[in-house]
């Protein structure tokens, strides 16, 4: 008997080495290493990661759509993905004693370890890598145009170049550790994301209604406007993307069994999601009031005068798409050196956290540079992938977890998402593609 005695002191000081070691690298990660947030983190990040620089698409996505589509599926997105971004909140902490501090941790709970992974890490890959690829297009050209409005004279310089100014900062900001560490520069992006939003529809608004104004579909033949209308809804569904960080910010809200997290974090995304119809609401109706079917996909480009101010205007959108790039990163960061760290046994060091962010942030900027069709990327990724993560699969989880009975409100509720959100999955990536092959057609690669 007295043999044994050693073996389990060994076997339980394994025991505790392994936790000693997963405490340590929990520390490390960005996503668990800082749990005291207040509410308010929440409401910016939210507003951050939410009001993307989708907002200015969505005037050219209502002239696609038309006055009556266009306003039903407005409202209906931003009532529909604020019910699952409320089934989030909830299921962050529905065992107790367990925080599903990431997406695919909820999603491993829901439908199984591997399948869970399989389900969710593919999806939430392509939402995040695909923002930052096309925040990364969107401020190289909100850069050129700032520099066009204010240098009217001067050599006009490539889009590649103001794409590669715009990724200089990333290569300084995205070694700031974890989202409490980005909260300032989330605050400041969530200020300008209202700021820009503002003057997009108050600038359209003094300008008044375009003469000769039409409100018709744009497209000459049946085909094209039916395109076209699939196109614009992946549009709408590229602004409402939040989903994809909520579970990553509310990790960095503290818990406690008689405080959990789910208050403060509610309380933030009802605030953040006022911020949003404050924004998308006005710059989309009278966008597309003012210009009818003749405003491009990017608002701004439509509004020339005051020159002044569509120049402050669109570094605003530089700003803001500073904060929500690194919103969108961190959970990839998180990924990568969770995979390094526990799977390939790596250190966690700074030098690893340097050179692993450091090749995202050129990777993201090289594609960037390769394919900046902004319109049909915004159209692709926001049916392909957002669709999924933030129309229907928090309901998939819900059903799947809480079974609720057969035709009830709630399983109504769910089934009804679920059918909304495929029909965009579908329908908008084919309006996407071909938006992107017609744009590709004429297009000169580095110009």
């Amino acid at each position: 008997m007295e043999t044994q005695a050693p073996a389990e002191d060994s076997y339980d000081k394994l025991v505790e080495e392994k936790r000693a070691r997963e405490k340590e690298i929990d520390a490390w990660l960005p996503i668990t290493s800082s749990r005291n947030a207040k509410w308010w983190y929440s409401a910016f990040h939210n507003v951050t990661a939410m009001v993307g620089a989708g907002v200015l698409s969505l005037p050219y996505a209502m002239a696609q759509l038309g006055w009556g589509p266009g306003v039903v599926i407005l409202i209906l997105s931003w009532i529909i993905t604020l019910y699952t971004l409320w089934q989030m909140v909830e299921m962050h902490e529905m065992v107790p004693g367990k925080r599903f501090d990431r997406y695919h941790e909820l999603g491993q709970h829901a439908f199984g370890e591997k399948l869970g992974l399989y389900i969710v890490v593919p999806q939430q890959l392509i939402v995040e890598v695909g923002v930052c690829i096309v925040y990364m297009v969107t401020g190289g050209k909100s850069l050129k145009k700032f520099h066009d409005l204010v240098c009217k004279d001067c050599k006009s310089i490539k889009l590649t170049y103001f794409i590669m100014i715009f990724a200089s900062v990333h290569f300084v900001l995205s070694h700031l550790p974890n989202f409490n560490s980005i909260s300032g520069v989330s605050l400041a992006a969530a200020v300008m994301s209202l700021s820009y939003s503002t003057i997009a529809w108050s600038a359209s608004a003094a300008k008044g209604v375009k003469e000769n104004v039409e409100y018709g579909y744009k497209a000459k033949s049946t085909a094209g406007t039916v395109f076209n209308f699939f196109s614009a809804l992946g549009e709408v569904a590229f602004a409402y993307a939040g989903h994809n960080v909520v579970l990553e910010i509310q990790a960095t809200i503290p818990s406690t069994p008689e405080k959990p997290s789910k208050g403060p974090m509610w309380k933030g995304v009802v605030v953040a999601y006022i911020v949003v119809a404050l924004c998308y609401f006005p710059v989309a109706l009278v966008g597309y009031w003012m210009f009818g079917n003749s405003v491009d996909d990017n608002i701004l480009e439509t509004l020339e005068k005051p020159a002044w101010l569509i120049a402050t205007a669109n570094m605003f959108v530089v700003i803001h798409v500073i904060g929500s790039y690194q919103i969108y990163a961190m959970p990839v960061f998180d990924m990568m050196e969770t995979v390094l760290v526990k799977k390939m046994n790596f250190r966690p060091s700074w030098y690893l956290r340097f050179v692993v962010r450091n090749f995202y942030v050129a990777a993201t900027m090289f594609v960037g540079m390769t394919f900046p069709f902004f319109g049909g990327l915004l159209a692709f990724f926001g049916g392909f992938a957002f669709a999924p993560t933030t129309y229907f699969l928090p309901c998939v989880m819900w059903l799947a977890i809480y079974k609720p009975r057969r035709y009830s409100l709630s399983w109504w509720t769910n089934w009804i998402c679920i059918a909304f959100g495929v029909c965009l999955m579908v329908l908008s990536p084919i309006g996407g593609l071909r938006t992107i092959i017609i744009q590709a057609k004429d297009y000169k690669f580095y110009s």
